[in-house]
């Protein structure tokens, strides 16, 4: 059985190697200089006539030793060096200035982190990108996970009401695939809800997973919440949806993420 003095000994390496920085994270700080990450985009539809809506901004890093690098380890390999609020800043405004030559009707959403809502200049940069770029913000959502509410729930529904008076919609994302804390729903300045891509899996063909959606929706009405359904891939999925009410669905069944060019083509179509 290790004595005191090494346990103690390994808890300091481990402590160690997880404030190191990340091995590819200096390269990620040189991507951001070179504006080498991608931003793609991934469809959402307007369920009453499948029409296109708008968008989720998705960043995407090609890295020639590791691959494609995205979402959470995107996120991490920032974490560990320090650039987690450049990272987003970088990715919040290249989306915004995409999305400013796109037609009128589209919205776009981008993904909030809880080091975004952490840290509080977040609110006043993404305002001044806003302004700078010249996007409406009655066009912007924000979607928010679980996770990032969990550290200060009062303090994210402070900034994010801060924001919402300024007309961006705030979606919680990813519901259905954490804890689900209801007092989400009464403290957060919400506008939608986005239905995890599990709450949908099954709907088409397993009567317990449809009593579970029919109950959400049937609550986001009650609080008028708009309902939206992720991780589309067939009709059935997206005509059941569709008929118990939810506004917009997304999913590999109306695209994948694409660049700006096609979606702007897919919206003309």
């Amino acid at each position: 059985m290790p004595i005191p003095a090494q346990i103690h000994e390994r808890r300091r390496r481990i402590d160690r190697r997880r404030s190191e920085p990340h091995p590819v994270s200096e390269d990620l700080a040189e991507a951001l200089n070179d504006d080498a990450l991608h931003i793609l985009f991934q469809p959402q539809f307007a369920s009453s006539d499948n029409a296109l809506a708008g968008a989720e901004a998705l960043a995407r890093w090609d890295h020639p030793q590791h691959g494609l690098l995205a979402g959470d380890s995107l996120v991490a390999i920032a974490q560990s060096g320090g650039i987690t609020r450049r990272l987003a800043r970088h990715i919040a405004r290249a989306a915004l200035e995409t999305a400013t030559g796109w037609p009128e009707t589209l919205r776009l959403s981008l993904n909030v982190t809880a080091m975004d809502l952490f840290d509080r200049t977040f609110g006043e940069d993404l305002m001044a990108m806003l302004a700078e770029t010249g996007f409406p913000a009655e066009r912007l959502t924000l979607e928010i996970t679980e996770q990032a509410l969990v550290a200060d729930l009062d303090r994210s529904a402070e900034r994010l009401r801060a924001l919402a008076d300024h007309g961006i919609r705030i979606a919680l994302d990813d519901f259905g695939a954490g804890f689900c804390n209801f007092r989400y729903l009464k403290v957060l300045p919400l506008d939608a809800l986005k239905l995890d891509r599990s709450m949908i899996d099954g709907v088409a063909s397993d009567a317990r997973d449809l009593a579970v959606l029919r109950g959400i929706v049937a609550m986001a009405s009650a609080l008028d919440i708009a309902v939206i359904a992720e991780g589309v891939e067939t009709r059935a999925q997206r005509d059941v949806v569709t008929a118990e009410g939810c506004a917009v669905w997304q999913g590999y069944l109306g695209g994948k993420p694409m660049s700006a060019r096609r979606l702007v083509a897919l919206a003309e179509s």
